[in-house]
């Protein structure tokens, strides 16, 4: 054999293995190979729908924490509010409470001082008829002499 042949056997055994791999053995990894860009498209995709999610989702839990801290805030400053007016509150029931009892005590004070004073004018007046008495050398008759006894204590 030529090489002529030889060049010629080889082309065309060249040619039909060219044909047998178009025909046989590329559809296969072709496909193969669009399904696989497919999937990582697919991937790329949902990985960017992903992060879009969880961004919207962060977004959302601030908006919940800022409304939630303002909500707590609101509420503690409400509290704040409620406790100062029932400290008002007990400060005024409590002064008034002892401006009662100071009252009271007043009311109670004068009456011992009048009853104080109406003993000592008895006790003045029952001084007053020993001494007269004592002056007189004689007994003084209070039930005759009631008159001018009352006139003494209201003297007194």
């Amino acid at each position: 054999m030529s090489i002529t042949g030889t060049l010629i056997i080889q082309m065309i055994v060249f040619l039909i293995l060219v044909w047998f791999t178009m025909k046989f053995v590329w559809p296969p990894i072709a496909s193969a190979l669009d399904e696989r860009a497919t999937k990582i498209a697919e991937g790329l995709a949902a990985a960017d729908k992903a992060k879009a999610e969880l961004s919207a989702a962060n977004k959302r839990v601030e908006a919940e924490l800022a409304t939630s801290r303002n909500e707590t805030a609101s509420l503690l400053a409400d509290a704040e509010r409620r406790a100062q007016a029932i400290i008002e509150q007990a400060k005024a029931s409590a002064t008034e409470e002892g401006n009662k009892i100071v009252a009271a005590a007043r009311a109670e004070a004068e009456q011992q001082t009048v009853k104080a004073r109406e003993s000592l004018r008895d006790q003045v007046a029952a001084l007053a008829v020993k001494g007269a008495e004592q002056i007189l050398r004689k007994e003084v008759n209070a039930g005759v002499h009631a008159d001018l006894l009352n006139r003494l204590k209201t003297e007194l």
